[in-house]
């Protein structure tokens, strides 16, 4: 019998990481079955590429709150845990949650950056985690696809791969704006987190088509809220499917 992996009814998603931030299961329990979960998406990710290294990648989704944020928070702390420097972007500037997540100030990020209030060394913050830095969102800016469409960004993308060994974007659902078809333009590859039972197929279907349009390189997608009894692998679990 085929899995259920969509949503059979509407279902209402809360702002908790807006406020708080989200886990950092691959940090707080390293051990764990989830985390080695992000582990496995990690050395997905590093092999699904043949010909062409990966140094940049976008996670994304389809629509607000299905995940994207803690896939691809966690992941960066895969890859730093591996002696890797990586750079973990909010690119996400209209509902940022990086700063919450870490621990860190937002009085100055990428918006900062890019409208010239704050140079590249001001915007880039140590975490707790070694190896792994960010780039919070910083200040609400009016206009964040205009921002995240100037050449500037380019520039930066261009700076940050040379420095770091991966550069992580968090960005915001791709039928919510434009901002991620803006940036998948500009990185090397691109990763659909979908929901079970919370991701409608038809949405997911037009996430994929609008990245292609760009000419996004889609790497693939990681199902995540995945129940434990549908897991029929080793270690069962929350996420899969890359």
């Amino acid at each position: 019998m085929a899995l259920n992996l969509f949503k059979k009814s509407a279902k209402k998603l809360d702002d908790y990481s807006l406020k708080h931030g989200v886990g950092l299961v691959a940090y707080d329990d390293p051990s764990s079955v989830i985390s080695e979960q992000f582990n496995t998406i990690r050395t997905n990710i590093q092999f699904s590429s043949i010909d062409k290294e990966l140094h940049s990648i976008l996670f994304t989704s389809s629509a607000p709150s299905e995940g994207k944020s803690t896939v691809s928070n966690n992941v960066a702390v895969s890859w730093a845990k591996q002696d890797k420097r990586v750079i973990l972007i909010d690119a996400d500037l209209r509902r940022p949650t990086i700063h919450k997540t870490f621990n860190v100030s937002n009085k100055s990020g990428l918006s900062n950056f890019l409208l010239g209030t704050a140079s590249l060394e001001e915007v880039i913050q140590p975490t707790m985690i070694e190896n792994l830095f960010v780039i919070t969102s910083g200040p609400t800016a009016p206009n964040p696809s205009e921002l995240l469409s100037s050449k500037k960004i380019q520039k930066l993308f261009q700076i940050l791969t040379t420095k770091y060994d991966f550069m992580i974007l968090d960005a915001p659902p791709v039928n919510s704006v434009t901002d991620a078809q803006i940036l998948a333009t500009k990185v090397d590859g691109v990763i659909l987190v979908v929901p079970q039972k919370i991701a409608d197929k038809t949405g997911v279907t037009h996430a994929k088509k609008a990245l292609e349009i760009v000419h996004a390189n889609v790497l693939g997608a990681v199902m995540n809220r995945m129940a434990k009894d549908k897991m029929k692998g080793y270690y069962g679990g929350q996420y899969g499917g890359y």
